[in-house]
């Protein structure tokens, strides 16, 4: 067999939406973000060196344990930012909720995980000061990546 090839990263991950416009003013009561790009029937919330893609056109029901996960500089930030928007987190340990279409997010801080941003995009994304937390430092020399 050949080489295969490795996998590096996410560039994106598309999330469908019925409405793209009620979909950035929902994101945008939760998050900071920069729109990357604008087209029809798309939009693109900017993630440094990675993007959200919102897709107009949700025709399924929500997701039942389909997730996905964003990283951020301040998962407590998040937590009021869904408590001001009247958005209920799931029940549990993390930070998890459901936007209007029934996507699964899953929240979780910088800090607390293995994921690193280099250093050049964090100072680009004005979060050059975040410093991992000793765990996720641990985990990060256990791998050998520090």
């Amino acid at each position: 067999m050949s080489a295969r090839p490795k996998l590096l990263g996410v560039n994106h991950v598309a999330l469908e939406v019925g409405d793209l416009d009620e979909a950035l003013e929902f994101y945008g009561r939760i998050f900071r973000f920069e729109l990357r790009g604008r087209m029809s029937g798309m939009a693109f919330l900017d993630m440094g060196d990675q993007f959200l893609a919102l897709s107009e056109g949700r025709t399924q029901p929500p997701d039942t344990d389909r997730h996905f996960g964003l990283v951020v500089d301040d998962k407590e930030a998040v937590r009021e930012a869904l408590r001001e928007a009247g958005v209920d987190p799931a029940p549990g340990r993390g930070l998890n909720f459901r936007d209007p279409w029934g996507n699964l997010v899953q929240v979780v801080d910088y800090r607390d995980i293995q994921f690193t941003k280099a250093p050049n995009v964090l100072r680009g994304m004005g979060s050059g000061g975040l410093e991992k937390r000793q765990q996720a430092l641990d985990e990060l020399r256990d791998k050998g990546l520090l």
